[in-house]
């Protein structure tokens, strides 16, 4: 774990915007909707790429953000450097960060890089540019055995770091530690506040990338330059869970392991749904159930990520290659709901205590939050009580008997000798 990771991080919410597929896919557009995205609780606002897509082996109409061109450069389609600089300045002055991604391991095939410096990509047995992972045909890898690249690519960051608070690194598992340990030091001399956030991988791509000889870092290796991981040690649990195909338990159990394999100080990136995963209301059709999901994301320890629309309960997922721009017009809107879980987190008790989390009657998720001796927090207990299927049933909780504040809507809660009444709204207490 970087060890000057603050555990502050776990108080925050990012929103995830692809600039391309959201209003009228410019950086224009997303300055224009900053006070209402401010108004959900959000911290830092995360851009998918901003840089121009190659056009050789180009996936769709559009191709893939992640197929970049020039890491110096900005996507026309986007807008203009001043476009982005203007973006940056509105969310600063609303009291907001920005993070952008790093797409570091590939570029495209026609990028700056390939035709500039062909020496720094990974060629293929017949000597030709080529990438690793079958799949992602549309993009060469680079090869950091070649340190002239990494002073080019640390220089780069250097350059964006400027004008952004963080850095989402993608597939950083893929890139070697040292150099993500030397860039973190060298983008804190222009911005000590930079957080960086891993895309770190399931176990099953780690395998498949280790089986082949390709690096893959753990993520207890990549915690120690990065502030922030994605879930995906436990993700392929919850969806399973989610979707009826897996065990609840077994993904809790998973959960509760997290606590005490990672550093005290962990920071965890909790989202129902990415640019890679399906759509939350997609999986969760019932409403009530999904407000239960929603709540227990937040609820966990770590930092939440929104995906732009998932205060809309949009199912339409998004293509990476063509122009789709996501319909915000569903006729459902949980903006009051999410602002409410935002006012939540900012709560000391998230930062400062030890997580634990348990089945109860099959299908509801009871957590508890107990403040550390030694820590000056708000509240000296948290309970969460999340159902997954949303039926009314009474549940055991570690409370004293009395009436308790509901912190998501203030509605009262009775516990009489030690029960609570259920009734399939997502509960929250802070005593």
């Amino acid at each position: 774990m970087a060890k000057d990771t603050s555990t502050k991080l776990r108080n925050q919410v990012i929103y995830q915007i692809f600039t391309r597929n959201y209003k009228d896919g410019t950086f224009k557009s997303v300055e224009n909707d900053l006070d209402r995205i401010k108004s959900l609780g959000v911290d830092y606002i995360y851009l998918l790429p901003v840089q121009p897509s190659g056009k050789v082996n180009r996936k769709g109409s559009m191709g893939s953000p992640y197929a970049i061109k020039d890491y110096r450069g900005i996507d026309p389609v986007q807008g203009t450097m001043e476009d982005f600089i203007s973006l940056s300045n509105a969310i600063h002055e609303a009291g907001m960060k920005l993070m952008i991604d790093v797409v570091y391991n590939h570029t495209s095939p026609d990028s700056v890089l390939a035709k500039e410096h062909p020496e720094w990509f990974y060629k293929k047995d017949d000597g030709n540019f080529g990438n690793r992972v079958g799949d992602w045909w549309d993009v060469i890898d680079l090869d950091y055995n070649n340190k002239d690249l990494w002073d080019y690519q640390i220089d780069t960051l250097k350059m964006w770091a400027k004008y952004v608070d963080g850095f989402r690194c993608d597939v950083a598992p893929m890139i070697p530690l040292d150099f993500w340990l030397l860039a973190r030091t060298e983008v804190s001399k222009v911005n000590p506040e930079c957080v960086w956030l891993s895309e770190s991988i399931e176990y099953s791509f780690i395998e498949y990338l280790r089986k082949n000889n390709i690096t893959a870092l753990s993520d207890s290796e990549i915690y120690q330059a990065f502030d922030i991981c994605y879930d995906y040690d436990v993700y392929p649990y919850m969806k399973n869970a989610i979707t009826g195909d897996g065990c609840l338990k077994q993904y809790l159990s998973k959960v509760n392991t997290q606590e005490v394999i990672y550093p005290a100080n962990y920071c965890k990136l909790r989202c129902l749904e990415n640019h890679d995963r399906p759509r939350a209301a997609a999986m969760i059709p019932n409403d009530n159930v999904l407000l239960n999901w929603m709540a227990w994301n937040y609820f966990q320890k770590g930092i939440v990520m929104l995906y732009a629309g998932e205060e809309f309960c949009v199912t339409h997922h998004p293509t990476l290659f063509d122009l789709d721009t996501v319909d915000f017009n569903t006729g459902k809107d949980i903006s009051s709901f999410v602002k409410s879980l935002s006012d939540i987190k900012r709560d000391s008790i998230f930062t400062n205590s030890f997580f634990t989390s348990k089945v109860v009657g099959n299908d509801i998720i009871l957590a508890t939050y107990e403040a550390y001796k030694d820590s000056a927090c708000n509240h000296k207990k948290a309970i969460g009580i999340f159902s997954t299927t949303s039926v009314s049933k009474a549940v055991s909780v570690p409370l004293e008997d009395g009436t308790y504040k509901n912190a998501i809507n203030y509605e009262d809660v009775d516990v009489y000798e030690g029960i609570l009444s259920y009734r399939g709204y997502p509960i929250i207490i802070l005593v």
